[in-house]
């Protein structure tokens, strides 16, 4: 099913959207689609170029007579989050996505389907493709590994892009444009736990949460959807009390920019006290269901007996992690009061997972404000420092302030309202986008972010809006006629 993508129109950039789904490319594993751009570039004997974290630029001349326009850079990421079903054994690493057109969307068999920035990439070939659209000075900037650590922008360095405006087509409701995004941090915790005998007369079962929707930890965090580490830690938190609980291993969520989808915990009780635990599940599902009705229709939590551990988490640590992961803070922190409908902070805990006597966490905090974003770090440093954890942050990266007096922005409206009778709306978006560290090594550039209606990012239900992709090509052809002269 997935051929009848290269029908779509416009056919160019649907063509090469269709030829990224067969590359595989997680985050850190771009390589097969930084070689796929390098070498269209090479192959239509364009200028390109790659850096030494392995971001590509193509250059292509202006169209005669336009030469005098300022130069422009379409920028979009190569890689994908990689997250899938439960039921899927697809492998980012080796397969294609299976990618298929579902009325007016197109999605994906299972899995993310890579529009998030596939649509761009492949919008940003079409130009460079195309002998017939007009134009400035044009450069196409492919950037590696946004989704795990925007390595790719930070990497970048002056000099390695010469133009004056940055169109960022990494945004995801068509009409709309994009002139501030947050910044974000990693917080890493470790508990180190001792492995202690399992009580005899006892049997073991793994607690399952399932059938969230997740989403992206940044663009869907006011959805108000279930986060699976904190559901599986609260019933931990009532069983560990009432039924005498104990763990032997955790798993629970994934990528650090995702909302936990799935969580589990292998845990024993003791043979007499099984059907209390049971029934304890079979209540607080109904619980779950009750409290997120509308938002997560296909919520399980579910219980079945499993083989007896090796060992369990000594009680010490126990009790500290089922705490401080109940007691940490998540998602929306606040909304921001200078934008409407717009968050300001939030944070997300990702994922939680125990391994070879040690417990690994990670939240990805955001805010368009970085002190409420030192002020979450510290929140989550103190309620995991005081449970005997070690706590350090990495991965900052500033956000983007908004430029209201934008030059770019100017036309862009303009455009757009020429086009389709209306003004697109101006906003701000709660995720990290590369235009903040573009902005600190190139200043002086003047940026945007737009891009067609994705839905549902960072989840395999993700899916992208076949009439806005449309629209969003028609409205980036008419924009590089109409870019300002130096």
């Amino acid at each position: 099913m997935d051929e009848e993508i290269k029908n779509l129109k416009p056919s160019p950039l649907w063509n090469f959207f269709y030829d990224l789904t067969r590359i595989p490319r997680p985050s850190k594993k771009e390589a097969g689609a930084a070689e796929y751009v390098k070498r269209f570039g090479e192959e239509r004997g364009l200028e390109v170029e790659t850096d030494k974290t392995g971001n590509v630029i193509i250059s292509k001349p202006a169209t005669p007579g336009m030469e005098n326009l300022k130069g422009v850079v379409l920028q979009a990421h190569l890689d994908m989050v990689p997250q899938k079903n439960s039921n899927s054994s697809h492998n980012f690493e080796t397969d294609p996505v299976r990618a298929y057109v579902d009325g007016e969307w197109v999605t994906a068999d299972g899995t993310t389907l890579g529009a998030d920035n596939g649509i761009g990439v492949a919008a940003a070939l079409a130009v460079l493709d195309s002998d017939g659209l007009e134009h400035g000075p044009l450069e196409a900037l492919f950037t590696v590994d946004e989704e795990t650590g925007m390595t790719g922008a930070f990497g970048l360095k002056k000099g390695f892009v010469r133009g004056d405006i940055l169109l960022n087509m990494d945004s995801e409701e068509e009409g709309e444009l994009y002139v501030g995004c947050a910044g974000g941090m990693d917080a890493n915790i470790e508990f180190r736990y001792n492995e202690v005998e399992a009580e005899r007369e006892t049997t073991a079962f793994t607690v399952r949460v399932g059938g969230l929707k997740g989403g992206h930890s940044g663009l869907d965090i006011d959805l108000g959807r279930g986060n699976a580490n904190k559901l599986l830690f609260r019933f931990l938190k009532f069983s560990e009390k009432n039924h005498g609980l104990r763990i032997a291993a955790v798993d629970g969520g994934g990528l650090r920019n995702a909302i936990p989808r799935e969580a589990q915990a292998l845990v024993t009780v003791a043979a007499n006290r099984q059907n209390d635990l049971k029934n304890s599940v079979e209540e607080y599902e109904k619980i779950y269901r009750s409290e997120l009705s509308g938002v997560e229709p296909d919520l399980s939590f579910t219980v079945e007996e499993a083989e007896q551990p090796g060992g369990l988490i000594d009680i010490k640590t126990r009790k500290n992690l089922i705490n401080s992961i109940v007691a940490c803070p998540n998602g929306v922190i606040r909304m921001s009061s200078s934008m409407p409908g717009l968050v300001e902070t939030s944070t997300n805990l990702a994922n939680v997972k125990s391994e070879n006597g040690k417990i690994t966490i990670q939240c990805l905090m955001r805010s368009s404000v970085d002190t409420s974003r030192e002020d979450i770090a510290g929140m989550i440093e103190s309620v995991f420092t005081l449970a005997g954890a070690g706590v350090s942050f990495d991965g900052a990266y500033p956000g983007w302030k908004p430029d209201m007096n934008s030059e770019i922005l100017g036309t862009m409206q303009n455009v757009y309202k020429a086009l389709y009778g209306k003004t697109p709306e101006i906003k701000a978006l709660h995720a990290g986008l590369e235009c903040g560290l573009i902005g600190g090594v190139y200043p002086g550039l003047d940026m945007i972010s737009f891009g067609p209606t994705i839905k549902y990012p960072h989840s395999p239900d993700e899916k992208v809006h076949i009439e806005s992709v449309g629209k969003f090509w028609a409205f980036l052809v008419e924009i590089l006629k109409k870019i300002p002269v130096r």
